[in-house]
């Protein structure tokens, strides 16, 4: 696949003309071939209007017909993993055999979420049937479903060039859903965005779908997203990325005459709490998994732990003194971007010069983009003092808050912001008193963990990818993650006293579909 450098407007191209920008290998510090052209206006309102003109038809479209065209989508990530692999790498700094697992879950990411599509539970169809003689009044038919909300427009991710950017999450609930979609492409991995939009392209000719179904907008700055988010024929926004960022366009959406939803997943700290039993039982094994889960991808994954918490004593202690001589012993590796590493160093910078905080371990820094890990600790009353103390730093930092006894990890446990993840390491002895500590980390996060790390995601039918504010800008309402995903896309539609022929097939009598409806309160196929 050649690589053009100009945005995919429906089944044409853009043109040159624009101000222009290239993607660039931060593990060696320059700039990758070839030239990216940002969308001009003209392009941005066709790709507008060749979604809005394909919506009717992308509602319309059978389950079955969307989940063909994700599974072609997901074929051909496939058969060119190689290739995408490859220029992925280069442009973000990250191993090949993790893009190339990156693909691997994009690719059944489609797969399930179409499989959703398909089978049709997601849309939670309900019939109350009429009754004309009941009395005091005739009760009419009611029969209500979740219908596409129409164009959605995403934002591609830096830390994940595939499973959230051009074919990721965002997009294909988007598409299982029954919406058109248009992508902002990150310009931190522009070529690679290309290369996935190019094989979207070429699915939607090979199933036959409309032009509208698909494009993919360049852009170095800011002005072709917010072109997007304040197009009045848009209806939905999927971000994923920091919190000024995703705080940027939620205020841009409900600003507009017409304000619409912005689903953004900002800003997470994933706190862990290390409970007295479990160091004795398990000290070594935490050490070395939590290193891991602090460390990999450069601490550039949203569920990195961001916050440890523990009580004091002899045992934690010792555990500290072990995890910061191998943090300190880590090797830096390349950040995605020079943006975030100068972000980082300023994050981690301020935090040292915090009062009340010092810093455990430290490796040494490597050049350019390269970052190390950098830890920090303090006590739990100036944590939660000190409002930045808690606050995200994008990258392998995090800070422990040290408790003088439980009823003080409680109370760190309550201060904390909305995140993704809270994870309890408990040991026998302390499961019989983790019940309110539990109950009030479930008002904090989307996903508790029991006994392990918050990185790694598996996608499911279960899962929830989501937290209170500032974890999402829905206040942790919907998941970016699994088959719920769908729900962010679709409205509630209600047919009253509808003829059986004028109603959707979900809808109708015989169940063409053969869906599972709830039918006068019981649960049917």
């Amino acid at each position: 696949m050649n690589l053009h450098g100009l945005s995919l407007i429906g089944a044409g191209a853009g043109k040159t003309g624009g101000a222009t920008f290239q993607g660039f290998d931060p593990a060696r510090g320059v700039a990758i071939e070839p030239d990216f052209h940002g969308a001009n206006a003209a392009e941005i309102e066709r790709a507008v209007q060749l979604a809005a003109a394909a919506a009717p038809a992308w509602a319309r479209l059978p389950g079955a017909a969307r989940h063909k065209f994700m599974r072609v989508i997901a074929d051909k990530l496939e058969a060119n993993s190689a290739v995408l692999a490859e220029r992925a790498s280069r442009e973000t700094g990250l191993p090949p055999a993790r893009c190339t697992g990156e693909i691997t879950r994009t690719a059944g990411q489609l797969r399930l979420y179409g499989s959703a599509a398909e089978r049709g539970d997601w849309l939670d169809a309900r019939i109350e049937t009429a009754d004309p003689a009941r009395k005091p009044l005739p009760k009419p038919d009611h029969r209500s479903m979740l219908r596409a909300i129409g164009p959605v427009v995403v934002f591609g991710s830096s830390n994940f060039p595939f499973a959230y950017s051009v074919a990721g999450g965002d997009t294909a609930s988007a598409f299982a859903a029954g919406c058109p979609v248009i992508v902002k492409a990150h310009p931190a991995h522009p070529g690679t965005g290309e290369l996935v939009g190019l094989l979207i392209v070429e699915a939607v000719k090979e199933c036959g779908l409309p032009e509208g179904t698909f494009s993919l907008l360049f852009d170095a700055g800011f002005e072709v997203g917010q072109a997007l988010v304040k197009h009045p024929l848009v209806k939905a926004v999927g971000f994923t990325g920091s919190l000024r960022g995703g705080r940027a366009l939620v205020d841009l959406a409900a600003a507009r005459p017409e304000p619409i939803p912005v689903y953004a997943e900002m800003g997470s700290t994933n706190p862990v709490f290390i409970l007295p039993g479990a160091l004795p039982e398990k000290s070594a094994m935490i050490v070395e998994g939590l290193h891991a889960s602090a460390t990999v991808g450069v601490g550039q994954f949203c569920t990195n732990p961001g916050i440890v918490v523990l009580e004091r004593s002899p045992a934690a202690e010792a555990f500290l003194k072990t995890l910061a001589a191998k943090l300190a012993a880590t090797s830096s590796g390349a950040m995605l971007t020079k943006g975030i590493k100068q972000a980082f160093s300023r994050g981690t910078g301020a935090r040292a010069k915090a009062a009340g905080v010092k810093v455990i371990a430290q490796a040494p820094e490597g050049d350019g983009a390269a970052a190390a890990p950098i830890w920090f600790e303090t006590d739990a009353g100036n944590f939660m003092r000190d409002h930045a103390l808690s606050e995200e730093i994008f990258g392998p930092s995090a800070i422990v808050a040290w408790c003088r006894d439980r009823a003080e990890m409680h109370d760190v446990a309550r201060h904390l912001e909305g995140t993704l993840t809270a994870t309890l390491h408990l040991g026998a002895s302390d499961g019989a008193g983790a019940g309110e500590l539990i109950e009030i980390l479930a008002a904090k996060a989307g996903r508790l963990i029991m006994n392990g790390y918050p990185t790694g995601l598996e996608v499911s039918d279960a899962i929830v990818h989501s937290g209170p504010y500032p974890a999402t800008s829905d206040g942790g309402r919907s998941t970016s993650v699994g088959t719920r995903a769908l729900n962010r896309w679709a409205r509630w539609v209600c047919y009253q006293n509808f003829p059986d022929d004028l109603l959707p097939p979900e809808l109708q009598e015989k169940n063409p579909l053969g869906l599972r409806r709830l039918v006068n309160g019981e649960t049917r196929s």
